[in-house]
């Protein structure tokens, strides 16, 4: 078991080979206690594969880990029964009903009985379904699926807890009052390992990890991407036509990076400033635009990261 001091997460040169695709190449870092750790990263970068070999489903091809003190690769089984894990893909019984399903993981977990009415009255009430206790499961909007799939994820009151990108397919509310209730378990001393595509959520991370074809490319808090990882000074402009201004800007070959956002176009440049964007815009004869210098949000990095060779 890990001491108080020890990292909850710690691996190095995870690797993870399936036939000649690599998964996971060569990643190394590590999570601290009590610490909400994003790992963010597009489809198919290598996140769910990086999160089933630290809960010990997958066994890596090569490389170390440690997962609250035990080894990855040869004592799987006790990870297993100190964590809890929610998976993107809705892994509850529809035909029980919220207290059920709840009970049912209880005994999987084995959750003392003495304690077990205690228990779960506890996480109906932080999951908000009281009133809810003996509806199916199968009636539940996904919202309120999510927060009982996370009430059976801890319900043996686990350490450390693997969210593999929970949110997917949940409306913007639903996310936020998720998130709002990772926070409390945080507070409460637990370590939170998230898996991710979603910017926003990325936010609310102590540190955030980007992954992409399977290599860690960047790992920091999420204030120091925003201040480190763009080099060049960031712009958002706006015009009337904003498909043509974007297609003229996309030709420069002076321009680091050039993508669209809402209604803005956020312009990265090496070298150069406002004066020469805007005597590029009415060059091209497009009038009456702003250009504005402005401060990165996490996405422009992530964007500007993905885009590197």
């Amino acid at each position: 078991m890990t001491t108080d001091d020890a990292p909850a997460i710690e691996v190095h040169g995870l690797t993870k080979r399936f036939g000649d695709r690599i998964a996971v190449n060569d990643v190394t870092f590590d999570v601290k206690r009590g610490e909400v750790f994003a790992f963010l990263g597009p489809n198919g970068s290598g996140k769910s594969t990086t999160i089933r070999m630290l809960c010990g489903i997958l066994a890596p091809t090569e490389g170390t880990g440690r997962v609250l003190g035990y080894d990855i690769r040869t004592e799987q089984e006790y990870i297993k029964q100190n964590i809890g894990y929610m998976s993107q893909r809705f892994s509850l019984y529809e035909d029980l009903s919220v207290r059920e399903n709840l009970e049912f993981y209880a005994g999987i977990y084995a959750v003392p009985r003495a304690s077990l009415a205690a228990r779960v009255t506890e996480l109906i009430a932080m999951a908000g379904l009281q009133g809810r206790e003996d509806q199916l499961t199968a009636h539940l909007s996904g919202g309120w699926k999510q927060r009982l799939a996370l009430g059976c994820a801890i319900v043996h009151r686990p350490p450390l807890l693997f969210l593999d990108e929970p949110t997917a397919g949940v409306d913007p509310v639903s996310r936020r009052e998720f998130w709002t209730m990772i926070h409390e378990l945080a507070a409460n001393g637990v370590t939170v390992f998230a898996t991710t595509h979603y910017l926003d959520e990325a936010e609310h991370a102590a540190r955030v990890a980007m992954i992409h074809g399977g290599v860690l490319t960047a790992l920091a808090t999420p204030a120091d991407f925003k201040a480190h990882y763009l080099h060049g000074k960031l712009f958002a402009i706006r015009s009337a036509d904003t498909l043509r201004t974007l297609a003229m800007l996309q030709q420069r070959t002076d321009l680091s990076d050039v993508s669209l956002y809402g209604d803005a176009i956020h312009v990265l440049m090496q070298t150069g400033d406002r004066e020469d964007l805007e005597s590029a815009l009415r060059a091209a004869g497009i009038t009456g635009a702003t250009v504005e210098v402005i401060a990165p949000s996490l996405e422009d990095v992530f964007i500007s990261l993905m885009k590197r060779p």
